[in-house]
């Protein structure tokens, strides 16, 4: 078939459009799992050094999204609040920057550590609502941001597997 821009080749039948023709379908398909995969990755490094460092330098805005801050926002609660998330906000950072800089057997743990650590986040927060430790108008955006960032880890983690297994 020809058109105003030259010769046009017909796709041949199962071939995937826009990868070249010595490329096999299930190439195509391991190379849009691992730059699904990359972006999940680094998407999670992305949340985990963003929350790390706001835990490190205003932990008083994470504790204001639990809406359990005391009137005078001075109490011991509020200090045990803040150091625990500044003790957790530096490793949140240093999670985050091994999900962006590592490679190889180090990535595959980090990986599998992601989704360990983003479930039980997910439980936590879940547990904390349904027994009502946490209020329903906390709880559930919380859950759902949990659930994306295991969902995100989730994800990185097969797509690596399916890359390395490639």
């Amino acid at each position: 078939m020809t058109s105003l821009g030259g010769d046009r080749h017909q796709q041949p039948a199962g071939q995937v459009v826009g990868v070249p023709a010595h490329t096999s379908r299930n190439e195509a398909d391991g190379a849009a799992t691992a730059r699904v995969g990359q972006a999940a990755r680094f998407t999670l490094a992305g949340i985990r050094v963003i929350n790390g460092c706001l835990a490190l330098i205003a932990p008083n805005v994470i504790i204001g999204r639990f809406d359990e801050q005391s009137a005078d926002g001075n109490s011991a609660a509020n200090s045990a609040a803040i150091y625990g998330l500044r003790m957790f906000g530096i490793r949140t950072v240093l999670l985050g920057v091994d999900l962006a800089t590592l490679s190889g057997e180090p990535l595959r743990r980090a990986l599998r550590q992601a989704v360990l650590i983003h479930a039980t986040d997910t439980a936590t927060v879940v547990l904390l609502g349904v027994s009502r430790r946490a209020k329903r108008r906390t709880a559930i955006p919380l859950a759902l941001i949990s659930l994306t960032n295991t969902a995100l880890a989730i994800t990185a983690c097969l797509a690596e597997a399916a890359e390395r297994k490639a």
